[in-house]
């Protein structure tokens, strides 16, 4: 079964962590299947609190603890600090959530050439994006080739290309950037359209290396099938983003064409 659109699926988004990480896996199986035999793409990991609501920290998964007070007056006649106002106290169980990402590396000397990132909300704000560009300025010192993904639109993906600015006329929902070494004054962007296929996309490495492609929409289609959601998403349910009009109107008719609503 394959999602009623043509491309990224808005309604992946609110699943993203399980996208995103299947994303990664399918991604470097395939880039493994195409690159010379001195090169390698393996996955990475990172650890991080997820950032949602416009927040620049909160909590990853959806826990909370109830606990009582170690003490629980039956009459509270004044606040103070530290009297319990109620016989029940909620808490947070922070736990931090996992990244992956994909390096691409020389066997044997264990250069490294190329980083395919999948971008997540928490990489667009707050202490993650601070993080993601100290992390990307390092790369672009290092001679290191680097791929960002975005198909979520959550997080501010603005002030996570900069210091440059996308014309009025290239913003899409999604995009993928392309940042190389040799060209440190700039950066390669690939709009993305929700009403369009995927793009499949040239990933850099060295110079005299052969031409290694990743279709998206080939491995956006696997991750929809082999997780099942066409089974788990209510396309009846308003998206926590809303679409931009022209967007929304398209997906819509998208919808309604395939039976959904």
């Amino acid at each position: 079964m394959k999602s009623p659109f043509p491309g990224m699926d808005p309604y992946l988004e609110p699943h993203w962590l399980d996208v995103y990480t299947r994303l990664v896996a399918y991604a470097a199986d395939r880039l493994d299947e195409q690159l010379p035999g001195d090169l390698i793409a393996y996955t990475k990991e990172r650890v991080a609190i997820e950032s949602t609501m416009g927040q620049e920290r909160s909590i990853g998964p959806d826990i909370r603890i109830f606990e009582p007070p170690a003490e629980v007056p039956t009459v509270v006649e004044s606040y103070a600090p530290g009297t319990v106002l109620a016989p029940y106290r909620l808490a947070t169980l922070v736990e931090p959530i996992t990244e992956r990402f994909i390096k691409i590396i020389e066997v044997g000397t264990e250069r490294l050439v190329t980083v395919i990132e999948f971008l997540s909300p928490t990489n667009k704000q707050g202490e993650g994006l601070v993080a993601f560009r100290a992390k990307r300025a390092d790369l672009g010192v290092s001679g290191v080739n680097l791929v960002e993904i975005d198909l979520v639109r959550a997080g501010n993906w603005r002030a996570f290309l900069r210091p440059f600015k996308c014309p009025a006329e290239l913003v899409t929902p999604y995009r993928v950037t392309f940042r190389l070494p040799e060209d440190p004054g700039g950066v390669y962007l690939q709009p993305i359209s929700l009403r369009e296929r995927l793009p499949d996309i040239t990933v850099p490495l060295r110079p005299n290396d052969p031409k290694v492609q990743l279709d998206l929409q080939t491995l956006l289609d696997r991750v929809y099938e082999k997780g099942r959601y066409w089974q788990r998403i209510n396309y009846s349910t308003p998206l926590d983003i809303p679409l931009e009009q022209e967007d929304a109107a398209s997906a819509d008719e998208l919808l309604r064409g395939a039976g959904k609503w």
